[in-house]
């Protein structure tokens, strides 16, 4: 595994030419592609293997799945709050995205909610990453 923001981050100071929008464009479109089965996943729409489902009913319990109960009631309540956290987290990744993205399906927050406010964030997020060493650069 590598970091996507390492790997921005030596494409543009490799090939300055490259537009930054279209990298940002290109590595957001990957990034909601991969995680859109992160969130398929965790609405139950794509079957997981044996060994990434839980074994009994009776693990659905505790603290934990009350905090999650709590969270999808809100998803629902307050639709504008669930896009400004996914946004956040896709800018950000303050809470990580990845784990947002699973949240996300099993809150079953609406589609277009997790496509749309993901990929602005992963956006502005990727594309201030490829304009950060051409603004470095030019101070220097």
């Amino acid at each position: 595994m590598i970091s996507i923001e390492l790997f921005a981050i030596g494409l543009v100071l490799k090939g300055p030419e490259i537009p930054w929008w279209l990298l940002a464009l290109v590595i957001a479109t990957g990034q909601i592609g991969g995680k859109l089965l992160h969130y398929y996943a965790a609405r139950g729409s794509i079957r997981l293997p044996p060994f990434l489902r839980r074994k009994s009913a009776n693990e659905r319990t505790g603290r934990w799945r009350e905090y999650l109960e709590k969270f999808r009631a809100n998803c629902h309540r307050r639709p504008v709050w669930t896009g400004a956290v996914l946004l956040i987290s896709a800018a950000s990744s303050l809470p990580p995205f990845a784990a947002v993205a699973v949240i996300a399906g099993w809150a079953k927050v609406p589609l277009v909610t997790f496509l749309v406010t993901g990929f602005v964030g992963r956006f502005v997020r990727f594309g201030a990453l490829a304009i950060a060493p051409g603004i470095v650069i030019g101070w220097l």
